[in-house]
Parts: structure tokens; sequence; C-alpha cells
């Protein structure tokens, strides 16, 4: 009787255990960034808290790490103590370097999972954002928000100094033309961030605009700083702030850009789509949103960032992440961040819903930057990206400084840069006896 009471025991215990997982949570932890202006953190909170509410299975910790940078030094920080997060919202130039020091993992098994393929998974992508969300043929980033640069202007200034606002700027001539006539007393014609991160950004959409390649787009350790394409757009900068005098000498963060647009104190801006809401929400006078202005073509980067998995974290923890992953950039999730921030929607199938075509009948200026995807190039993605980007930013500071010229800050940007890539351009580099 005694055994048969320890054996009811035992299997009570057994079918106790055994039903434990069908219920139990795999707790993970997510780190995001808000990278620009409005209230995106309270926003993805309430979007964590959603997902925690609808499912059993997962319970997110979400941790706002602040800038792209902070975020990927935090996230590197935690792996190296052996607490890796499972999904981190990432810049999605970063991918190459993060892959290269072996940071995050491919997500090749959990599409193979899910029995699809990358090409299958990435088709309701815009094409223009697959370069950044892929490393040596594998998917290693999901899309989340994106941008590209735009101009803002000020239609009320446009037409004080005789313009059309119907006619913005479509050249880098038509932009100084522009900027001269709008430029008044303390009132600037022009103004861009020149912070990090952004600054690099948008030297990359001056050089490719001007007809150039920024890096190369296959190899992560090869930079073209001093090419002329970059020289012309180093120069259109210091001509802007010394010889047009439009603009202000000196570093402008992209808090200060905007709060000059909306004080009336800069007339045309360049800032990322990523603010658009932000600016809808604040211009107290008429503004309207245009291409970014070309040189020798229409060209853009893709900025913003995806969603990748770190390495070092349990099976269940990567279920777990990958769940969470195909939540977030559900179509509906995608389509309801997009209206909230400015952020374009990394997926096609968004825009066919009803609630996004009524969005942006109601607010055109949200169509700008779709209207530019076809223009749209990678991000800078490199080995040690920031290092080498920051490489250039330092140059280009010191130049809106006065401190350096164009011809030679380029130069010692590329110097710069080079030195920084040497030890991965030296493993892949052909050594002959």
């Amino acid at each position: 009787m005694r055994i048969g009471r320890l054996g009811l025991g035992a299997l009570a215990l057994s079918l106790a255990t055994a039903a434990w997982p069908a219920w139990s949570q795999t707790k993970i932890d997510f780190f995001f960034p808000v990278p620009v202006e409005g209230k995106l953190a309270r926003e993805m909170t309430r979007l964590v808290k959603l997902y925690n509410e609808s499912q059993k299975e997962v319970e997110v910790v979400a941790s706002y790490t602040g800038s792209y940078d902070d975020t990927k030094l935090k996230a590197q920080a935690a792996a190296k103590a052996g607490k890796p997060p499972s999904v981190v919202l990432m810049s999605a130039n970063f991918n190459v370097d993060l892959k290269l020091s072996g940071d995050i993992i491919s997500l090749e098994p959990m599409l193979k999972a899910d029995e699809t393929t990358r090409e299958d998974f990435l088709k309701d992508f815009w094409p223009a954002l697959h370069a950044n969300a892929t490393v040596d043929g594998e998917l290693y980033g999901v899309p989340f928000h994106n941008s590209t640069p735009l101009l803002y202007y000020n239609v009320e200034h446009f037409k004080e100094a005789g313009l059309d606002p119907a006619k913005p700027p479509r050249t880098w001539a038509e932009m100084v033309d522009a900027a001269k006539k709008l430029t008044k007393g303390d009132r600037s014609g022009f103004m861009m961030p020149a912070g990090y991160d952004y600054l690099g950004w948008l030297m990359e959409a001056l050089s490719m605009s001007n007809g150039g390649r920024y890096f190369n787009e296959d190899y992560g350790g090869e930079v073209y700083y001093d090419q002329p394409s970059m020289l012309g757009a180093a120069r259109f900068v210091e001509d802007l702030i010394f010889k047009h005098k439009v603009m202000p000498q000196g570093v402008t963060e992209a808090g200060g850009v905007s709060t000059a647009f909306f004080a009336g104190k800069a007339s045309m801006v360049l800032l990322s789509t990523g603010s658009l809401s932000f600016i809808r929400e604040s211009m107290k006078t008429p503004y309207d949103v245009a291409f970014v202005p070309k040189n020798v073509r229409n060209a853009v980067p893709i900025g913003g960032a995806s969603l990748v998995m770190f390495a070092g974290q349990s099976e269940d923890s990567k279920k777990a992440g990958w769940k969470f992953i195909k939540w977030l950039s559900s179509t509906d999730t995608l389509g309801g961040w997009s209206r909230f921030t400015g952020y374009f929607a990394p997926r096609k199938s968004a825009y066919d819903k009803p609630e996004m075509k009524e969005f942006i009948a109601k607010n055109p200026d949200a169509k700008v930057a779709l209207d530019q995807l076809p223009y749209a190039k990678p991000w800078f993605a490199t080995y040690q990206t920031v290092a080498v980007r920051k490489a250039l930013e330092d140059e280009i500071q010191a130049l809106m400084n006065g401190k350096k010229k164009a011809d030679q800050a380029v130069k010692d940007a590329q110097k710069k840069a080079d030195e920084l890539m040497r030890p991965y351009a030296e493993t892949t580099s052909l050594k002959l006896p």
C-alpha cells in the first residue's frame, strides 16, 4: 500500500511537471533606442505591454537604451557580461560590424523552422531595405522602422521671399539660390544636424546625390571619403557656411535644428523622416517636405533600425525572441508605428490598409519618403562602423567650425578610416609568400 501511494504521488508530480511548460513564460530582454524627437519611448513601452497582455508564452522586459550608438554599446556590454538581450532594435547599418564580431546571430534557422525562405520573408518589405537586412547572403535583421532624409521648408518664408512653395529646390544650385533669398537678419536659409550619427548619414546623402558611392556595399573594409563625390559634398557644406553665408557656422545638434525651424530661425532644414510626426505636432506655421536636392542624381541613404537577435542565449529565448520579432514586424504593428512616429512602414502591405490610406490622404507629407524610395540606397555599413563613420564626422565638424578646408578634411578622414579598417583588410587581403 505504501509503495502504491508513492507510485501515485510520483505519477501526480510527473503529470504536474509535464503540464508546467504549457502555462509558464519565457522571459526575454528587449533593448530599444529613440534616436529622434517625439514620444517614441512611451509608445514602444505601450506596444510591449500590449504584446505581453496578448499572449502567455513570452514576457518581454523592455529597456530604453538611448541613441543608436549607445544601444550598440549597451547590448554588447550585456552580452559580454553573460546576459545577452534576446532582441535589440539596432541601427540598421550595424549588422555587418555585429556579424563580423560574432555578436548577432543569423535568422535563417528561424526562417527554416517556419518553413519559409529569406526571399519569401522579405518580399513584402520594400526592396531598398533588403541590403541592410542581409549580410553575406543571410538574414540578420528584420526592418522595423525606416527613414530617408527629407528637406523640410517653411511655406510662409517661401512666399515672403518670392519663392513658390509648390516648387521647392530640386538641385544644389536651386537650394543655394533659395537659401540666399530666405536668409534674413538672424534667420538662416538652411540648416542641417551636425552631431554624431546624423552628420555621417547626411554626408552620405550629399555624396550619393553628387553621383558617388560612400562605401563598398559588398565589402566591409572600404570607404570613399577622398573621392570627388565626397569632396564636392564637403565643399558644398563649406560654401553654404563661409561663401554663401546661408547656414550658421559650427556644429548644431538635431534638436537645435528642429527648434530653429519651429522658431522661424531656419527656413529650410534637412531632417529624418522619423522627425515628421514631431514636426507635424510642433510646427505652428505651414511647412512642407520635399526630396533631398541633388547635384548629379536623386539619391538618399536608408536610415532607421532593424530587429536583431544576440548570440549566447538559450534556444527557448531564441524562440521567444523570434515570436516577438514577428509580432513587432507585422503589417498592423508597423503601420501603427509609422503613423505615430513619421518613419515609413517597411512593409508594403501596411499601405494597403484603410487606416493607412486615410492617414496619408490627411497627411500627404508622409508620402514623400515613399516617393524617394526608388532612389534609396543602403546605409553605410563597414567593419568598425561607428569609429569609421566618426572619422568622417570629426573632419566635417572641423570644417564647419572653420578649422579645416574641405580638401584636407576628406583626405584626413580617409586616412583615419583606412587605419581603423586595416585589421579587417589584412584578414581578407591575399598575402603572397
